[in-house]
């Protein structure tokens, strides 16, 4: 079965972030601000390849949305980072509507006449190296129910939520529903909704779905520049510092090491 996961890195949409601009050119100055940019890459280098390079399924196509308007050092720095990663693709787009250039984006890469199953990735977080094997195995696990439903949602919800400094990476357990990491959708054959026509959180509202609880399958990257966290409401999370065997689970699961981290944030 055809696997698809996307990945919005810094797109300047129409919509589709927690913090309102006054326009596509204030957005897009704010996104590509080199502070922010740094960030990112840091975070898109440490947490969130690491784990999807190691995966122990590797049928699967990653698309990387970027905008049109990305400053060139960037998308080379980017590419750069997904030289040794053959399942990713980036593909620029000009601003548009979030939900419709993200569906498009996705089904560009599709056989629709084949079911599919997608999944939407942040670029500071991470899901464990089997993701892609066990989201393969449920889908099949599921195949009554996919029949009869044109989208089923698969969502596994215990992990972990952290943050990554030049210390290495701060992290506690968490169980949280339908986070938008670690989260699928089967779709049928022919049909041109994605996953990303619908908010994570509301998936249960237009769908079957079913939840995994059984190991840890994410880490949710926290850090001042994650767009739920620009609201002025949305208070720090003090998380705890992992010692040598915390970081040893972390780098079995999700292939992320601290050591290198320690190195890029130094």
């Amino acid at each position: 079965m055809q696997i698809i996961g996307l990945c919005r890195f810094s797109y300047p949409a129409e919509g589709g972030f927690q913090v309102e601009h006054d326009s596509i050119e204030a957005r897009t100055a704010y996104l590509y601000a080199p502070a922010r940019m740094e960030e990112r890459l840091r975070h898109f280098e440490c947490i969130c390849l690491p784990g999807l390079k190691a995966q122990s399924d590797g049928e699967f196509t990653f698309l990387i949305l970027v905008g049109e308007a990305m400053p060139a050092i960037y998308l080379e720095r980017l590419r750069a980072l997904i030289a040794d990663f053959p399942q990713a693709r980036i593909v620029a787009r000009p601003p548009g509507p979030h939900r419709q250039v993200c569906q498009e984006v996705i089904n560009a890469a599709r056989d629709m006449s084949q079911p599919c199953l997608e999944f939407r990735h942040d670029d500071d977080d991470a899901v464990a190296v089997n993701f892609i094997e066990d989201l393969r195995a449920a889908a099949l696990d599921i195949s009554a129910l996919r029949a009869r439903h044109r989208l089923v949602a698969l969502d596994w919800n215990r992990g972990y939520v952290a943050r990554p400094d030049a210390e290495g990476l701060c992290a506690e357990p968490c169980m949280t529903p339908f986070w938008g990491v670690a989260q699928a959708v089967a779709v049928a054959p022919g049909v041109r909704q994605s996953i990303m026509n619908f908010g994570h959180q509301k998936l249960i509202q237009f769908m079957p779905t079913l939840s995994f609880t059984d190991s840890p399958m994410y880490l949710r990257g926290h850090n001042d520049h994650n767009d739920s966290r620009q609201k002025k409401h949305v208070k720090p999370v003090d998380l705890p510092r992992l010692d040598a065997e915390g970081e040893a689970e972390i780098k079995r699961r999700f292939a992320v090491d601290c050591d290198h981290i320690r190195r890029v944030f130094a």
